[in-house]
């Protein structure tokens, strides 16, 4: 959460160097500063300060007005990028709150006037770090010739509350973007209050963001202090498309609340494109805002709810989005060249907050022009037929590759594919893995799995000899399977058929026999790994220790992946055998009944959290005092106020550990390395205690009607058939039930292999921040994982590894991704998602793939954040979001229905929705977008129908 000291961070790229000469080091005790030159606007010539506070916008003497004029260099010296660039916009006559700016002159007069100037010079010949120079800094009080014209000009401008910004001396110059590596103070108001933000904006000019990109000694900073616009809308405009290139394009990103949540990626937008030449709307993509940034309480911003009524709307009408393309032509005409506009809307008024040149050019390749999963080193290797004919899914990937993945996930997954998915098809019993690069594809910053390839190469399995029993599990609508053919063929026959037909019954003869083992196995592993992990403090290791550290985590991630692989495969392999007995023996009976043919499977890990949650629930209802903190203490702050009382510590150690223990490395979309777990913020497992203990029922009752209706179900369809087919159905039901619940209970050591990786690679981002490489731990989200390895071995440097232009490149394209509609889940060949059909925003009916039967009407929920939604989901309501995974079952324990965007009959979500007995539907597609929270809905997870019956 933002605090009053927050990072000022642009949506530019940054670059090295922010003082003036970097020869002159700290600024000298009798220096004569340019800034001595500036015009006294603000405060008395008696003062040894006038002179030194300006007015933004005022005409100076000798200088130009207008926008590029010739003082533009004099400005920056002066007034520093930031404030130079305000300055002219304001002249032009353009909607830029007011401001004025401590020119760099006031910096150097504080540190004469406070005897810091000598003091920082040694320290510097010492060869102190930065912090250490920051820290004099903020230690030092403003003397009173350095304070008075502060206070004078904040006087004249009306004492509003004011965002204090660092303006360094080479930041938004034309050729170059700088931003984000000195402090922004947000909100301020009242002397003491500024006089305190100004000392931050000057300390971090040593900051470790900035020492770190520095080639010189600091040099000389501005500040500029502007009225504070609490925006109902905020947002970033670019001039041209920043990644994909197209020509005669603005884009325009929009948040509710203030920017500094767009910034930092912690919220969603809305996204816009408008034509340059007719300002026609032609793109335009809203999405469901949960939450905001906003002002907390004075001087701290923090996030918070979005309005309910406003979470679906359009940040921007499109008059609004027409009025903020003329600004930002009128500044990029001014300027000649292409911009990045930050701007902001409060009470209908536009307002621009800065403007800075765009310094990189979208590369060819960085917006998937050839719209094909196919790694580039592969993809020069395969023939024309194979590039067009592949077929792709993300079908049933284990979940954890579900959805848009950031750059450090996406190279994780390339991680995966190398080192460990070969292994994976082994233990399959495949005696011939073939390419790995073939395995895998990425697109739009989504993981696919080559169905072709992996079709081809299990062909050596018996059971998959017939390509089409594999490749119809893997097939949504989107592809007409009449009309495919693999493009690999089929594998070899003779000699290397009948090698791998006898390698594949040996090693599967071998996984009946050691199955159940290997589990048990896996989990006492697991458990050891876990609390040895706990036991450890990253913080203090050397980075050969965390190197050594790290090898062993990828060996256990390794084991994990391999050991869990037969288990999903064999429990998707008696599903489709259930399934084909099914539609074979019973009929039209048979419809969808595999769902409903199942054994008990309450035991399995996942659903079994959802019944712990409920029991943590219940035990902090029976403790009073328990109970009030969860319920009134802030989400980030429980844990804490926990410890901190007597009975809430015996709570937290007798309830909250064994359960974190147990269930605490789960968390969505896990291959995602930065998406935290349940023990690293627990936030969601006490919204949903909130949520469990104001209800009337329990998790054993909503077990316990879906045992009833199982037992119903296939005692009244199993006594009409003979005696061999009964008892056929029977043994496969068992074998289904037990590899589901051995790949439930193995399924923890998966995931927490990948959470014990976690730790380090965040252990490395702290120390990049810490360093000044990173501008926060939100930026190892853009990091390559090769990259990290090579650090913590040593191969690397911090600057080596981890170059600022690959970090905002990683940054740009990820944000692109992000933009674009979501891609399909299988496909043939190539898509394009920059032509992507969008839903007709008036459309009632949806039909998608029914996973759990039943029918029922209830009110729709859209949820897209499970932490901040999850104490504003009702009971039986009808759960709409874009896809689920195992994270998500303490919800569904109380949901009518599910509707999401993406899935398949055997995803999680599927499988958790039928043993809870709740009628879901599956890859809707467009289900968030054309429903709305509080719409009646109908739900048929029988036929796959999803109808908004009131609206």
């Amino acid at each position: 959460m933002t605090t009053k000291a927050t990072t000022d961070t642009g949506t530019g790229p940054a670059t090295t160097d922010t003082g003036t000469d970097p020869a002159a080091g700290t600024p000298d005790a009798g220096a004569t500063s340019a800034a001595g030159t500036t015009d006294a606007t603000t405060a008395s010539a008696a003062t040894p300060g006038a002179g030194l506070v300006t007015v933004l916008g005022r005409a100076r003497p000798g200088g130009a007005d207008a926008l590029g004029g010739a003082d533009v260099l004099s400005g920056a010296d002066v007034l520093g990028g930031k404030g130079a660039r305000l300055d002219e916009l304001m002249r032009a006559g353009l909607p830029v709150p007011p401001a004025f700016c401590l020119t760099t002159g006031l910096f150097e007069l504080f540190l004469r006037e406070s005897g810091l100037g000598a003091e920082l010079r040694a320290a510097e010949a010492r060869h102190e770090p930065a912090s250490v120079l920051r820290e004099l800094v903020l230690a030092r009080e403003l003397p009173e010739a350095v304070a008075r014209p502060v206070v004078a000009a904040y006087e004249e401008l009306g004492r509003p509350r004011v965002a204090v910004r660092s303006s360094a001396v080479r930041e938004d110059s034309a050729g170059r973007s700088f931003a984000g590596q000195h402090d922004t103070v947000l909100d301020v108001a009242g002397d003491a209050a500024l006089l305190d933000a100004v000392r931050v904006c000057w300390a971090s000019l040593w900051s470790d963001r900035a020492a770190a990109y520095r080639s010189g000694p600091a040099g000389a900073i501005a500040v500029v202090v502007q009225e504070m616009v609490d925006a109902d809308v905020s947002g970033v405009l670019f001039t041209v498309d920043p990644v994909g290139g197209r020509p005669h394009r603005l884009v325009v990103e929009a948040c509710c609340g203030l920017g500094e949540g767009l910034v930092s990626g912690r919220v969603s937008s809305d996204f816009f494109v408008v034509d340059d030449r007719t300002l026609d709307v032609v793109e335009e993509r809203v999405r469901y805002k949960v939450t905001k940034c906003a002002p907390l309480a004075p001087g701290r911003i923090g996030m918070t709810k979005v309005d309910a009524a406003d979470r679906d709307a359009p940040c921007l009408t499109r008059e609004r989005l027409t009025a903020l393309a003329r600004l930002a032509l009128r500044v990029r005409e001014h300027y000649g060249c292409e911009q990045d506009v930050e701007w902001a809307l409060r009470d209908g008024t536009l307002h621009l907050l800065q403007a800075r040149p765009i310094t990189t050019r979208p590369r060819p390749e960085a917006a998937d022009g050839d719209h094909g999963p196919y790694l580039p080193r592969s993809r020069g290797r395969q023939p024309e037929a194979v590039l067009d004919g592949t077929l792709w899914s993300r079908m049933d990937i284990g979940e954890i590759f579900v959805g848009l993945m950031s750059p450090l996930g996406l190279s994780f997954a390339r991680h995966y594919q190398d080192h460990v998915h070969g292994d994976c098809a082994r233990a399959l019993g495949v005696r011939d893995i073939g390419d790995v690069d073939l395995h895998m594809g990425y697109l739009q910053g989504h993981v696919y799995l080559n169905i072709s390839y992996t079709a081809y190469l299990l062909g050596q399995a018996l059971p998959t000899r017939d390509q089409r029993h594999f490749t119809r599990r893997f097939v949504s609508e989107e592809v007409d399977l009449a009309t495919y053919t693999n493009p690999f063929g089929t594998f070899p026959g003779g000699v290397e058929d009948l090698l791998s037909t006898v390698h594949w019954l040996r090693e599967t003869g071998r996984e009946m026999v050691v199955m159940k083992g290997r589990a048990r196995d896996m989990a006492r592993t697991r458990d050891y790994e876990f609390d040895r992990a706990r036991r450890l403090d990253l913080t203090r290791m050397s980075r050969r220790e965390l190197d050594a550290e790290l090898t062993r985590y990828l060996h256990y991630f390794h084991d994990a992946h391999v050991g869990y692989m037969p288990y999903y495969i064999n429990a998707f392999g008696f599903y489709g055998i259930l399934t084909e007995l099914c539609a074979r023996w019973l009929g039209a009976a048979g419809d969808n009944l595999q769902n409903r043919l199942k054994t008990d499977m309450s035991s399995l890990r996942t659903v079994a959290s959802a019944q712990e949650i409920w029991a943590v629930a219940q035990a902090a209802k029976a403790r009073p005092r328990v109970m009030e903190i969860i319920e009134s203490a802030p989400l980030e702050e429980v844990p804490d106020r926990l410890r901190a009382d007597a009975e809430g510590q015996v709570f937290w150690d007798t309830r909250m550990e064994p359960f974190l223990r147990a269930n605490g490395t789960r968390g969505r979309q896990e291959m995602e390395l930065t998406h935290p777990r349940w023990i690293d913020d627990p936030s969601y497992v006490f919204q949903m205690i909130r949520r469990y203990a104001a209800d009337g029922f329990t998790a054993d009752d909503i077990m316990g009607r879906s045992r009833a209706r199982q037992e119903g179900d296939v005692r009244a369809v199993l006594a009409g058939l003979p005696l061999p087919r009964r008892k056929t159905l029977e043994g496969v039901m068992a074998m289904y039930a037990l590899c589901s619940e051995l790949r439930e209970s193995t399924r923890m050591s998966m995931i927490t292999s990948i959470w014990l990786v976690r730790n380090v690679v965040y252990e490395v981002g702290r120390r990049l921040v810490a360093d000044g490489v990173l501008r926060s731990l939100d930026e190892v989200a853009y990091l390559d994982f090769a990259d990290v390895r090579r650090f913590v071995a040593g191969a690397a440097t911090a600057g080596e590894a981890f170059p600022r232009e690959a970090v905002d490149e990683r940054r740009r394209l990820h944000e692109y991704h992000n933009r674009l509609p979501e891609p399909p889940l299988t496909f043939v060949g190539t898509y394009d998602g920059t032509r992507a059909a969008r839903p007709a925003r008036d459309g009632a009916r949806l039909t998608g793939l029914g996973s759990s039967p039943g029918r029922i009407v209830g009110r729709a929920r859209i949820v897209e954040d499970l932490v901040w939604q999850a104490d504003e989901f009702q009971a039986g309501e009808i759960l709409v979001t874009r896809h689920t995974d195992a994270s998500w079952t303490p919800l569904f324990a109380i949901a009518g229905g599910v509707v999401t965007d993406i899935g398949s009959m055997l995803s999680h979500s599927s499988i958790v929705s039928r043993e809870f007995n709740v009628p879901s539907v599956v890859n809707t597609k467009h289900a968030t977008q054309v429903i709305s929270t509080g719409d009646m809905v109908l739900v048929d997870g029988d036929t796959g129908l999803v109808e908004v019956v009131e609206g």
